[in-house]
């Protein structure tokens, strides 16, 4: 035979899908909610959301270069989380805060770690996290020239004053306080819409989360049992949408296995209930995340499918 075949090392199977066309997909996805902070809260939304990529993306290609290890900014990773972090944060919020917090989740939570990919959790949410505890007062501060006193999602915290919640259109549309990019609950389910079309995520985390707050608020928010208007202005305020969507998604913290990401959807639904009605904050999206990456590693050993084929153990009193 004269035909030479050329057989490749693996994997086989390939896909024109890379990180850098993934990441360009998600900014995509965020643009609406971003566009919408921008209206929402003017020049200062924009400047932080600008400061936040270019922040991430130098401190990633510096800190690679001076490590001499490949600077992989065009990936968009970087940038993506610079992104995410500048919508994490209110307008008021010093720029020298947020440039501290976008250090800290490209060199603490990702480079250290072994760069994308080797992350534990995810570093925009790490972020928040970190400026929220060092920082409580100014990442709590939503007074600004368009509005001020407490956010919906405050006020909706069980032991508030119910006179002065949000109605639940103004929640939906996003014209109220918050940080820059959770607000807008129909320009973020633009963004997510996109992101399942394109396959770019799956609906299994997002929809067990979502669906997982729900039944909890419903049945057992002190106070508000069986009360719908109350169950949608919880799914509507604060960072529930963006963080289901955008963010518990994260290939890197999240379970690979069909069956793990309806356990971590259920883990989050629950924990995120916890810290809103019983924690100390009104929200508890951002720490439900972080708290839920690390148990990964533990949901993807048990939920791992069994290889075809293969059969249970035999005890060993069976066996004899």
């Amino acid at each position: 035979m004269s035909e030479v075949f050329n057989v490749s090392t693996n994997p086989h199977v390939r896909s024109k899908v890379t990180t850098q066309s993934i990441m360009r997909d998600v900014l995509i996805a965020l643009a609406p909610a971003c566009i919408f902070g921008i209206y929402n809260f003017g020049i200062n939304a924009l400047i932080r959301l600008i400061i936040g990529v270019v922040t991430c993306v130098a401190t990633e290609a510096i800190y690679q270069y001076f490590m001499h290890l490949k600077v992989t900014v065009s990936d968009l990773s970087a940038a993506v989380t610079g992104l995410l972090i500048a919508m994490n944060i209110p307008s008021t919020l010093n720029v020298g805060y947020e440039i501290v917090g976008c250090i800290f989740a490209i060199i603490v939570v990702k480079q250290l770690f072994g760069g994308l990919g080797q992350n534990f959790m995810n570093p925009a949410l790490a972020a928040r996290c970190f400026l929220l505890i060092a920082f409580t007062g100014p990442m709590t501060n939503f007074v600004t020239d368009t509005y001020s006193g407490a956010t919906p999602l405050a006020v909706l915290k069980p032991g508030a004053e119910p006179a002065q919640a949000t109605s639940l259109l103004t929640l939906f549309i996003g014209k109220h306080a918050g940080v820059i990019g959770e607000t807008s609950v129909i320009c973020l389910l633009i963004g997510a819409a996109y992101l399942l079309i394109k396959k770019i995520i799956s609906w299994r985390i997002p929809v067990t989360y979502i669906a997982t707050f729900a039944v909890l608020i419903f049945l057992f928010a002190p106070g508000h049992q069986f009360e719908a208007e109350y169950l949608l202005k919880e799914l509507c305020a604060g960072g529930l949408v963006l963080g289901a969507f955008f963010m518990a998604t994260d290939y890197v913290t999240s379970p690979i296995t069909p069956m793990g990401k309806i356990v971590f959807g259920v883990i989050l639904g629950i924990l995120t209930f916890i810290f809103r009605m019983f924690g100390g904050s009104a929200e508890g999206v951002s720490y439900a995340i972080i708290f839920s990456n690390l148990l990964v590693p533990l949901i993807e050993r048990v939920t791992v499918p069994k290889s075809f084929g293969k059969k249970k153990p035999v005890k060993e009193k069976e066996a004899k």
